[in-house]
């Protein structure tokens, strides 16, 4: 055995446990507003206290931790901890990649580990709706900022005629809307179109009916309980589908429902999680996080429901044509992408 690669394997453990335990400082620094009052300036801990109202004896633990992580910066000299604007942006500005959610996200699954374990054991699954809130809090808020980015600019404008049909007044169906955060950007960006959302999560849908009304949409901007294979209304132009079609336990259920609910020149829109077609594409830092994520999410969720499937968050494009093209759509391709998501035009 090689004592070198002893060493340096455990030093990746160090490396990892100091990562995991930094998750939830992070949550910490989002969920008491630490970030947003650091970016107001350099701060010792006992200026972060009076600004914040925490405690300065904790604020020094979390201040040093945040900066042996590279997540703040600290001067010798002065003592004062601070934000570069780039830290700035990710972890406190409201428009930024909200970094806080993704590690709300997990702790919010790492909660449900003893009933995973038992799961290994067993292979029975674990629904969606059995996980701690901050699973569905944190991914709707960290699934936010791209879809802001994305679904409007870039999303739609690379799907056939879709944004003009959209302009000119289209029904949708965004199907696994979770919190309704995309039913209600395409209420805002295409105000003569109406969207109708569903969600097999009950507690999800009364948040998006909030968020709906919150936004002023609510009066175009619809929601049901209901699952992918049962949402309701026919004769859509668009139907969408956002990083959910792998959870489910029938996804060729789903897509045939979809191709029901259509109108004949419809389109279906398909966001997946980014994935190669191999399982050495998959072995890199971003499959890393979804198969963490998978672990305890998509794969139980899979498992929890009748179908037979359990896809995966790393199921990749071959997987997802030959769900499309079994439930009898004829035309998909790669519309577009991003380092997180495959972005699919799916038609009858």
């Amino acid at each position: 055995m090689d004592q070198d690669k002893v060493m340096e394997f455990l030093g990746q453990v160090v490396t990892d446990m100091g990562a995991t335990g930094a998750a939830g400082q992070v949550v910490l620094g989002g969920r008491l507003g630490l970030y947003r009052a650091l970016a107001r300036g350099a701060a010792t801990p006992e200026v972060l206290a009076e600004r914040t109202g925490c405690d300065a004896r904790y604020l020094t633990e979390w201040l040093r931790g945040q900066a042996a992580g590279g997540y703040v910066a600290y001067d010798a000299t002065s003592g004062a901890f601070s934000l570069t604007e780039e830290q700035a942006f990710c972890l406190a500005d409201p428009e930024g990649p909200n970094v806080s959610a993704i590690f709300r996200i997990g702790l919010g699954y790492l909660r449900a580990e003893p009933r995973i374990a038992e799961a290994f054991r067993t292979g029975e699954g674990m629904p969606w709706s059995d996980h701690d809130e901050d699973v569905f809090i944190g991914c709707d808020a960290f699934f936010r900022p791209g879809y802001v980015a994305e679904l409007v600019p870039h999303w739609i404008p690379a799907l056939d005629g879709v944004e003009a049909r959209l302009r000119d007044g289209a029904r949708v169906a965004d199907v696994g809307c979770g919190l309704g955060t995309t039913s209600v950007l395409m209420a805002e960006a295409f105000p003569r179109s109406t969207v109708t959302g569903s969600d097999y999560h009950d507690e999800s849908i009364a948040l998006a009916r909030k968020k709906a009304a919150d936004a002023g949409v609510g009066d175009r901007v619809t929601f049901e309980v209901a699952s992918a294979q049962g949402f309701t209304g026919t004769g859509y132009d668009l139907v969408t589908m956002f990083d959910c079609l792998h959870d489910m336990g029938d996804p060729v259920g789903a897509a045939r429902r979809v191709r029901e609910a259509l109108a004949p020149d419809g389109t279906w829109l398909l966001v997946e999680p980014y994935a190669g077609d191999t399982v050495e594409e998959t072995l890199n830092p971003v499959g890393r996080l979804y198969y963490a994520a998978s672990t305890f999410l998509c794969v139980p969720n899979g498992l929890s429901q009748p179908g037979g499937y359990a896809l995966g968050a790393q199921a990749g494009e071959s997987a997802i044509r030959d769900v499309v093209t079994t439930a009898g759509f004829t035309r998909f391709r790669r519309a577009a992408q991003t380092a997180f998501n495959l972005v699919y035009e799916v038609r009858p």
